[in-house]
């Protein structure tokens, strides 16, 4: 008995490596006949798991979808994966996932072997998540949407804009996009006919399918990168580019992808692109990155660059200035410290 359920774990561990397997790939890695995979196989389902087998010499066995959730077989690596996993997506924008993920962690922790209890604490201890503070996102509406983009068909729902303007969208949705703090949504506008990305958090309704679409070429074959652009340069006045003197690892460090998209230029220099409605923002951003850099565009930026810098030379060697700097000098007056001695 001990033998048998031996070998139907190392079984389903097998059924959920790989999509497919031939009757004789698995005896042959079971080492035992290709009946006794197939009385393996009827316990298997015996037990809930749903396994489907289809004839002929290209067919196979193939572990699917069930009712119900059925135990999984883990290795080491994908045990602590899922673990740290659980572990940070308590601090995501998705509502109620925290609280699940915690009781999930703790199912998971709980059976964890012994030999890898010390490496997830160690983990656990060197990996802090910062708490998100972007707006929650409905799990369901996650998963209509996702359930939407799978089947290609339509969805319709309340929508509130940046503006706070609100109204109904009918879109064909193509893909979900997670930036770390916010969920974005990818799809063609029916009514306005054109490409749109929109912020997962302000979808006020509960998503409604509708018909069936048929797709239609991508904007972007990367629309990871298309979201970005969307999101940090499209939707604004001024689209400034400039080269920071620095690695682009250490400008990443302090500039978020909700805020820019950065560029490798050469190793010691990264190329910082950005959407600004104004640009006294850009301009004080990136002197608090206290970073040396060059502005490439737009020719407003320079102008504006140049006007800001004269007025801080003004500001800085004025009458009221240097009076100030004076009384504050270590030289100006009896009330200052004397030199130690």
């Amino acid at each position: 008995m001990i033998q048998t359920s031996a070998r139907l774990l190392q079984l389903l561990s097998l059924l959920q490596l790989r999509r497919e397997w031939t009757g004789p790939a698995l005896a042959e890695r079971l080492d035992v006949t290709e009946r006794t995979v197939r009385r393996d196989i009827d316990k298997l389902r015996h037990l809930g798991y749903p396994i489907h087998a289809s004839p002929g010499i290209a067919g196979g066995y193939q572990l699917g979808a069930g009712a119900q959730l059925p135990p999984l077989l883990l290795d080491d690596n994908e045990a602590l994966a899922v673990a740290l996993g659980l572990n940070s997506v308590a601090a995501g924008p998705v509502a109620g996932i925290g609280e699940a993920s915690v009781r999930a962690l703790a199912k998971l922790e709980q059976v964890l072997p012994a030999r890898l209890r010390p490496r997830f604490a160690m983990l656990k201890a060197a990996v802090i998540t910062l708490p998100s503070n972007a707006a929650a996102v409905d799990p369901q509406q996650l998963t209509v949407v996702s359930a939407a983009i799978a089947d290609k068909r339509q969805l319709s729902f309340d929508y509130v804009k940046s503006d706070g303007g609100s109204g109904r969208r009918l879109v064909e949705p193509y893909r979900l996009v997670d930036t770390g703090r916010r969920w974005y949504l990818v799809a063609w506008d029916v009514d306005r006919e054109d490409w749109r990305t929109f912020r997962a958090d302000r979808i006020v309704s509960l998503p409604s399918e509708r018909r069936k679409y048929v797709p239609r070429p991508l904007p972007d074959k990367d629309l990871a990168e298309y979201v970005q652009r969307s999101i940090t340069r499209s939707p604004y006045r001024f689209d400034v580019v400039v080269r920071l003197h620095a690695p682009i690892a250490e400008v990443a460090a302090v500039v978020g992808p909700q805020l820019a998209a950065l560029s490798d230029d050469g190793g010691s220099a990264t190329i910082l692109r950005a959407g600004w409605d104004s640009l006294a923002a850009p301009a004080a951003h990136l002197a608090a990155l206290d970073m040396d850099f060059e502005i490439l565009a737009p020719e407003e930026f320079k102008d504006y660059a140049r006007t800001l810098a004269s007025r801080l030379n003004r500001a800085a060697q004025s009458p009221m200035a240097e009076n100030q700097a004076a009384d504050r000098s270590p030289l100006a007056g009896e009330a200052s410290p004397s030199r130690p001695q």
